[in-house]
Formats: structure tokens, C-alpha cells, sequence
């Protein structure tokens, strides 16, 4: 394996789910059990194992922390702002799908998520990392 002298930033992808159920709007959130952002609310998402695909990684980590399988993913955006990550330089490709239902699908906090839970978009708490402006983005671009 060749070494490089140089450093490289961590990858890691997010996903954005959203839900149109009885005229309101959903986003599916993970509350961390872990630090940093400990405690705090955030989108599913986790770093991308080394012999894996990006987008089998947005999978895996949506289904490891909320339980949640079954939709398609798109890829929305890349986020790398320097200090995005207190724990060091960190890049995420974000995904994002939107869905409608009569009722919200059911959802359980699995892996390092205290709990996962549906939210409604008109009252969100303050998101971990970058995730406000993300979303920010993500509502601001599309059709939702």
C-alpha cells in the first residue's frame, strides 16, 4: 500500500429523507449518542468505509441508524467547508429523497443514533454540524 506524504480529509455522506404526509412536511433526523454534537438532532449519515461505494455507504448508514430501507437516493450536493467537522477536515456528499405518504414510515434509533424521529420542517431544532445549512440548500433548490 503507497503512503502519501500528504493529508487527506475524512469522507462521509448524509441523508436528507423527506416525507409529504396530510399536507405537512418531514425531514427523518437521528438525535447522536455520541460526540461531537452529542445529543443534538442531525441527518443519518456516517464516514465511507475504505472498499466501499459512496452510495452503498448512504445506504448502509441510513438503514444502520434509523432502520429506514427502500428508497432512492440522489445525490444532492458535496459539503467541505473547513471547519465543518470539529474532528477534523471532513467532506460529505449528501443525499437527499423526498416521498409522500399517509402516514409516516416507522423508524427506530439503531447504531450510534439515540433515537430517529421524523420532524416536522416547520419545527426543527438546531441541527449538528453544517445540517441547517444544508437543508437550507436543499429546500431553497428544489420542489419540495
Amino acid at each position: 500500500m503507497y503512503t502519501y506524504q500528504y493529508p487527506r480529509p475524512a469522507l462521509t455522506v448524509d441523508c436528507a429523507v423527506f416525507c409529504k404526509s396530510n399536507n405537512s412536511l418531514y425531514i427523518l433526523l437521528i438525535q447522536r449518542a455520541d460526540p461531537p454534537f452529542q445529543d443534538m438532532w442531525a441527518f443519518p449519515g456516517g464516514f465511507v468505509d475504505m472498499d466501499e461505494d459512496i452510495e452503498e455507504a448512504a445506504y448502509r448508514e441510513l438503514k444502520e441508524e434509523t432502520g429506514f430501507v427502500g428508497v432512492g437516493l440522489e445525490q444532492f450536493r458535496t459539503y467541505g467547508s473547513v471547519d465543518r467537522d470539529p474532528r477534523g477536515r471532513t467532506v460529505s456528499i449528501v443525499y437527499t429523497v423526498t416521498m409522500e405518504s399517509d402516514e409516516l414510515p416507522a423508524v427506530r434509533g439503531e447504531d450510534d443514533a439515540r433515537q430517529a424521529k421524523w420532524q416536522s420542517v416547520e419545527k426543527l431544532p438546531a441541527l449538528a454540524f453544517d445540517h441547517d445549512l444544508i437543508l437550507s440548500d436543499i429546500l431553497k433548490r428544489s420542489q419540495i
